[in-house]
């Protein structure tokens, strides 16, 4: 077993591990550390635990140290000089007339490099404005290019649910959506009513999607033939969020339907649910709306 602590850089970002080095450090702490972009500041958001060989990646770079008061200032001046920074880019941008959208600045804490973040439709040649950008800053630059859930996650916002968007609040790494999920969960399949701010799948769409795959392995599949208390009769709506099934049976001369639990059905003919197949769905979408945004919307990520 090892001892390590996790650190966080960003808010809602990915969480890394650090040897703590004999330091007396726990959650809440502010710690300087050393990464493979340089000398960085971050908060420890996991205290001191154990944790298998196996799951950590060698070598374990240790902390430094906890941070100071003195670090702490420094890191608030490193913030001031980000934005600094990003009017200057913007201005370079301007001038060499690059088709490109500056996101974010970082600089590391020791100021050795500063890393600016864009997107762009397609790659862009920023040779020259990476020396200019070196010749104001007198230091290392680096120019990264990231996409579109990225770059929600780093500017935030609202979500079309009214809360502020999880990407940027709490997520700290993106797990990948399909079109397939809207579908099992009985949402529109509507590209545009179940995208995000980023112009993707919503990343909820993950949230209940095993509790899905698990109840539909169970429902009998509309047009199944059933058994019920009452007799037999077929299978005309499911509720996957109630476990419950309709089903349509003739009691005594009239037809009549009834709702029954899940597990008081039981299959005759017909197989259950299961997963959704690539031919059961069907879009839906707005006649404003372009094959290739609807193609962007539905990209995996």
């Amino acid at each position: 077993m090892i001892t390590v602590v996790g650190v966080r850089f960003k808010k809602a970002g990915k969480i890394y591990y650090f040897d703590p080095d004999d330091s007396d450090i726990s959650s809440g702490d502010f710690a300087i550390v050393e990464t493979a972009r340089g000398i960085e500041f971050g908060e420890v958001v996991v205290g001191p635990k154990e944790v298998v060989e196996e799951d950590i990646i060698a070598p374990l770079k240790k902390v430094i140290r906890v941070a100071s008061e003195e670090d702490k200032e420094k890191n608030i001046m490193n913030k001031v000089k980000e934005k600094q920074a990003f009017d200057i880019c913007l201005k370079k941008i301007e001038e060499h007339e690059l088709s490109m959208k500056l996101v974010d600045v970082e600089y590391t804490f020791d100021n050795n490099k500063v890393i600016f973040y864009f997107t762009a439709d397609g790659r862009v040649d920023f040779r020259e404005l990476v020396k200019d950008l070196a010749s104001i800053f007198k230091t290392r630059i680096e120019l990264r290019q990231i996409g579109v859930r990225d770059e929600a996650k780093m500017v935030g916002g609202l979500g079309p649910c009214g809360r502020p968007m999880c990407c940027s609040s709490f997520l700290g790494e993106f797990e990948p959506v399909s079109i397939k999920m809207a579908k099992e969960q009985s949402l529109s399949l509507n590209p545009t009513k179940i995208s995000g701010i980023c112009g993707r799948l919503m990343c909820c769409l993950k949230y209940e999607q095993d509790t899905y795959e698990c109840i539909r392995k169970h429902l009998p599949r509309i047009g199944c033939i059933v058994r019920t208390c009452d007799g037999e009769g077929e299978v005309v709506a499911n509720n996957t969020v109630k476990e419950s099934v309709k089903v349509k049976m003739t009691i005594g001369d009239e037809e009549e339907t009834r709702v029954y639990p899940m597990t008081d059905v039981t299959i005759i003919s017909g197989t259950t649910e299961g997963e959704v197949v690539d031919d059961e769905i069907e879009l839906e979408h707005d006649e404003d709306v372009s094959s290739e945004e609807i193609n962007n919307i539905l990209k995996d990520s």
